[in-house]
């Protein structure tokens, strides 16, 4: 849940004295609130705290609808370019063909831009044959290896050994191009 954010602007401003910035971003220096409201009025724009936490505060004398508008911008880019990671379960005995299935998935998930995390489950007695999985995984990633770096070294957790892949720079370009 995102937390909505307040700005003191016009005559709520409780500063005695501000650091005014103007609307082109030239600073015009450290003066007093009513001389800063006055400049705000003559512009015909709002002036707004940005930074309540520097001494003095700082303010801009900007537009407050288009300085509110750029901000809720700024955190909608922000959380767009989050990425995913999908994960790619393995077991340590599964045929060459699934494994196959299961690699096209994970060149999948790279192309298009995902983290992804191979898992290798261990159920039962297999846990007394790690050379399998670890063999496993490690062909696994050296078979991406032409899209993908490595981004977390292989590990145990319980039953589980599983490392996590990110997409190479560079080569998710070179792939979309061909």
């Amino acid at each position: 849940m995102q937390t909505k954010k307040y700005y003191q602007l016009n005559k709520y401003i409780k500063a005695e004295t501000l650091r005014v910035i103007d609307q082109n971003s030239k600073q015009v220096g450290v003066i007093p609130t009513a001389e800063a409201q006055r400049l705000a009025l003559e512009a015909g724009l709002d002036l707004v705290v940005v930074s309540e936490s520097a001494n003095p505060p700082v303010a801009k004398i900007i537009d407050f609808q288009k300085f509110k508008y750029q901000e809720s911008k700024k955190v909608r880019s922000g959380s767009a370019k989050s990425v995913d990671t999908k994960e790619v379960r393995l077991t340590p005995f599964m045929a060459q063909n699934d494994l196959a299935n299961r690699l096209s998935k994970a060149r999948a998930f790279l192309t298009s831009g995902n983290r992804v995390k191979l898992v290798v489950k261990f159920t039962g007695r297999q846990i007394t044959r790690r050379e399998f999985g670890e063999s496993l995984l490690t062909n696994a990633i050296i078979n991406l290896n032409d899209i993908s770096t490595l981004d977390q070294n292989p590990k145990w957790q319980g039953k589980l050994y599983y490392c996590q892949l990110k997409p190479s720079k560079g080569k998710k370009n070179d792939q979309i191009k061909n």
